[in-house]
């Protein structure tokens, strides 16, 4: 039987991704969530994160397209000196990176200053991803490493889909899919880094090719393949409503799809829903 962390990426973007949230948290199909600690609905997010305990918050790490939590200042190569913002795209972001442009202490202290605010707000943090999974890439996750062990949070997002998921996605265009077969070459070394910083992780994570068309046949289709051991599937629900509008993000009506796909779950009793906070140090599985 596998485990399943069933988890809510962008808490906070917007109350009615929040309140989508919330209500799939109360229906049993949805375990988890990553919290922006400066997105427009943080406040709202985090009030509603401390009344429900029982689902388990992780920090939503924003390194683009968003606003820092640190004074520009002090962050100068991680932000646009005219607005003080995030480089508004990934490939702004990448291009950057890859280029030695940005100074991987930014990294480490901005991811740090998140991490601790929401804290602040009396939230136990079960663990941390990145928008945009951009802890993939070796420069990014040892900052990140870095901030998460120092912080006491014991786990992080396996950002790699494996290949039966891939295979199972079978709406995806071939140059996304192609896209992921290549991203993971970069597993290996991501395993190693995590397991030399004494953080658990899953076995994997599946609905990264599915985003933007997660239907309740792509969830249908991926728990019916769901082997042994630990994975996460990734979800980004919401309400597709004016603020959602004001974001400018490419997930719009898609939201509203997720948001209904994941009641799917509840037509497999036989899949264990787990956190992150069940994950073994060290280790995926859980006991």
């Amino acid at each position: 039987m596998g485990h399943l962390i069933v988890n809510a990426d962008d808490f906070g973007l917007t109350a009615g991704v929040n309140r989508a949230i919330d209500e799939l948290h109360r229906a049993g199909v949805l375990t988890s969530a990553t919290l922006m600690a400066n997105a427009a609905a943080s406040a709202d997010a985090v009030r509603m994160a401390l009344i429900r305990p029982t689902l388990g918050v992780g920090c939503h790490i924003v390194l683009v397209d968003g606003a820092p939590v640190l004074p520009p200042r002090q962050i100068p190569t991680l932000v646009d000196r005219k607005t003080g913002l995030f480089k508004r795209t990934l490939g702004e972001f990448l291009q950057r990176l890859f280029a030695g442009l940005i100074g991987s202490e930014e990294i480490e202290a901005e991811s740090a200053a998140q991490i601790s605010l929401l804290q602040s707000e009396g939230l136990a943090l079960t663990h941390v991803d990145t928008h945009k999974h951009i802890h993939m890439f070796p420069t990014v996750l040892r900052p990140v490493l870095r901030a998460t062990a120092g912080a006491g949070i014991r786990a992080i997002r396996n950002p790699f889909e494996p290949a039966w998921s891939l295979r199972a996605t079978r709406s995806a265009s071939w140059p996304r899919r192609t896209q992921l077969h290549l991203l993971r070459q970069l597993s290996p070394g991501f395993r190693k880094q995590v397991a030399q910083a004494g953080l658990a992780t899953t076995d994997g994570v599946i609905g990264v090719l599915a985003t933007g068309s997660l239907d309740a046949a792509t969830v249908d289709s991926l728990l019916k393949a769901l082997p042994p051991g630990a994975w996460e599937l990734i979800a980004h629900p919401g309400y597709n409503d004016a603020d959602l509008a004001k974001t400018q993000t490419r997930l719009m009506a898609s939201r509203e799809t997720e948001r209904v796909a994941l009641n799917t779950i509840k037509q497999f009793p036989e899949i264990d829903l787990i956190c992150f906070a069940d994950l073994r140090r060290g280790s995926s599985p859980v006991p």
